[in-house]
């Protein structure tokens, strides 16, 4: 969705996450998700951690991770994550609303793109892992069309039959009459009927 300034606003997709997490229980930190070889607890460590990242793209501080991320893990998951999540959220949210934050360069974990494909960069990221959550866990999954169109209109110019390094594995093809949300999955690599 984009705000009155006509840029991208991050609120949707952060609310729509935001929504699942009283819906994971302590049990599933430890079951499947659609990425491959993590499970539902590295997933939320990944998030803890990308929200930081992104905002502090947003702000034009320093990367902390130049050398890019590193393996999320359940073990090093914070324990207080329920109530710093969304708080993390609500900080990426404000960051990305200034203006200035989708101006010139920025970086995020060892990458550096134009401040305004980063920004897009870190809302495909809430909105896939969102749904990555969202399945892993049993929960419906609800994004606005607006976000999903902004991040369709990213992964549709990155995403590849081999894969996108660091970003996305392998495009998978969506029938014809596809959801977005459902093409934006197949783009970054994930099938839509995944099932734990």
């Amino acid at each position: 969705m984009t705000d009155r300034n006509d840029r991208v606003d991050f609120e949707p997709a952060a609310r729509a996450l935001e929504a699942l997490l009283p819906g994971v229980t302590d049990d599933q930190l430890t079951s499947p998700t659609p990425c491959a070889r993590w499970m539902v607890g590295d997933l939320l460590d990944h998030l803890m951690g990308l929200t930081v990242a992104f905002r502090t793209a947003a702000e034009k501080g320093s990367d902390a991770a130049p050398g890019g991320p590193g393996d999320p893990s359940v073990a090093n998951l914070d324990p207080r994550w329920r109530s710093r999540l969304p708080v993390r959220l609500d900080e990426l949210v404000a960051a990305w609303r200034a203006p200035g934050a989708w101006t010139g360069e920025t970086a995020a974990g060892g990458v550096v793109l134009p401040a305004e494909i980063m920004g897009i960069v870190a809302l495909n990221e809430l909105v896939v892992h969102g749904w990555d959550l969202a399945s892993a866990t049993g929960q419906s999954y609800d994004v606005d069309h607006r976000t999903v169109e902004t991040v369709h209109r990213l992964v549709s110019q990155q995403a590849s039959s081999d894969g996108t390094p660091g970003l996305f594995g392998p495009s998978i093809t969506r029938p014809a009459g596809a959801s977005l949300l459902d093409q934006v999955l197949g783009l970054t690599g994930r099938d839509p009927g995944w099932k734990p």
